[in-house]
This record gives C-alpha cells, sequence and structure tokens, in this order.
C-alpha cells in the first residue's frame, strides 16, 4: 500500500474553507465529514482535513497559530505542467485566497508559484521537468 498523508489544518470558517478546497481541485469526501470536518481529496494519497477550531484541539494541546501572522509550515502541491501550477493560483485567488505570497520560482525545469488560503495557510504548486532537471544535474 502506498504512504498516504493527511494534512490536518484548523480553520475559522469551515464552509468558506470547503469551497475555497473544492475551488482549487480537492473534492469532499462526505464519508468523513461532517459540521465541525471536511475531508477533501487530492489525489489517492493526499488527504486536507479541514477542522473546525473546537475539532482541532481535541487532537492537541497547543495554541493554534494564526497562519496570517506566523509560519509553521510550508504544504506543496505537484502540478503536471507549468499552466497546471498557474490555473491553480488562478483558482484559489478567484476562491477568495491570496495569490504568490512567497516569489514564484522558474528555473526553467522547474516552475513554481503559492498560494495562501482564506485562514493562511501557505500552500506552494510545483511542476517538474524530471529528465531535464536529471540532466541539469549531470552536466
Amino acid at each position: 500500500m502506498a504512504k498516504m498523508i493527511f494534512v490536518n489544518l484548523p480553520v475559522s470558517d469551515l464552509a468558506r474553507s470547503t469551497a475555497f478546497y473544492q475551488a482549487v481541485g480537492g473534492e469532499k469526501n462526505p464519508q468523513f465529514s461532517d459540521d465541525t470536518a471536511s475531508c477533501m481529496v487530492f489525489s489517492d494519497t493526499i488527504y486536507v482535513m479541514l477542522l473546525t477550531h473546537d475539532k482541532y484541539r481535541q487532537f492537541t494541546s497547543r495554541k493554534i497559530a494564526d497562519a496570517k501572522a506566523t509560519s509553521q509550515v510550508l504544504l506543496c502541491l505537484s502540478a503536471d505542467s507549468r499552466n497546471a501550477v498557474d490555473d491553480m493560483v488562478t483558482k484559489a485567488q478567484g476562491a477568495g485566497g491570496g495569490a504568490d505570497p512567497g516569489p514564484k520560482q522558474d528555473y526553467g525545469f522547474m516552475y513554481g508559484r503559492s498560494f495562501e488560503d482564506p485562514d493562511g495557510h501557505h500552500w506552494e504548486v510545483m511542476w517538474m521537468d524530471v529528465a531535464a532537471a536529471t540532466a541539469a544535474q549531470s552536466a
């Protein structure tokens, strides 16, 4: 079985966050969603659990960070092309997120941009031509 990742994010408005993540390509799995959580599926191995603050507090006694003011983690999703990178950032901005809170990255064989969700969680989107990257390292 392939390893899976479940990213758990505290959100201030579950409905708004669910709509945002649907706009950038996540599919809500109703089997693992309720009025305190939305399970957003990005692939067979990538899930984002959006949790109300009360639900999130069931898993930790630590203070919930304000992601608009502090940074604890940078999350990154791969994309199939440069255009797919731009498309996801455009969708994020159109759904109420912020575009490019971090610098754009363009190395020819690798291209990346970033967005923030409405709660300030920072996501990067990267495309890489693996063959070109390997050739560049070999040169």
